[in-house]
């Protein structure tokens, strides 16, 4: 396993728990009622920063390995065909990076929120939604064919 996908793997977890933080802060703040204050604030911009990091060394991954190579030599025809190749080189890609601008969408219209119910509400919906799609695309180790450690050996 090279360096950079050890990275992109250990990286998942800063995601998932500043996500994760997000989330429960913008269910806290919506359920008492309190201010949209820095801390949340503080903690989305971890999430969409741990976001784009891990976009990029993803980007690295893709464009510098293994993957964009079989498409170029084998063609997309026959990288549809595989389901594992078809999960890294179009799913996964393509989900992460839907996330990604669900993260810096939601990033930018709790920003722009007058009121701290509306912050908090937007933050949960552009957050939440990018989550659960973050989730999904992970290779987790109980998936069939794709699955990855949860850890990587070092």
């Amino acid at each position: 396993m090279s360096a950079v996908l050890i990275v992109h793997n250990l990286l998942r977890w800063a995601v998932l728990i500043f996500g994760l933080i997000t989330i429960i802060r913008a269910i806290s703040g919506l359920t008492s009622g309190r201010m949209y204050n820095g801390g949340d604030n503080k903690m989305n911009l971890f999430f969409m920063i741990s976001c784009d990091v891990q976009l990029l060394i993803g980007l690295v991954l893709f464009f510098g390995g293994d993957w964009f190579r079989l498409i170029k030599t084998s063609g997309m025809g026959e990288v549809m065909k595989n389901p594992i190749y078809r999960f890294f080189t179009v799913e996964h890609g393509s989900m992460m990076i839907l996330a990604w601008i669900l993260v810096h969408v939601g990033r930018t219209t709790v920003k722009r929120s007058v009121t701290d119910k509306a912050k908090h509400r937007k933050a949960l919906l552009f957050f939440g939604i990018a989550l659960v799609i973050i989730l999904a695309s992970i290779p987790w180790p109980f998936r069939e064919l794709t699955g990855r450690p949860y850890f990587p050996a070092l």
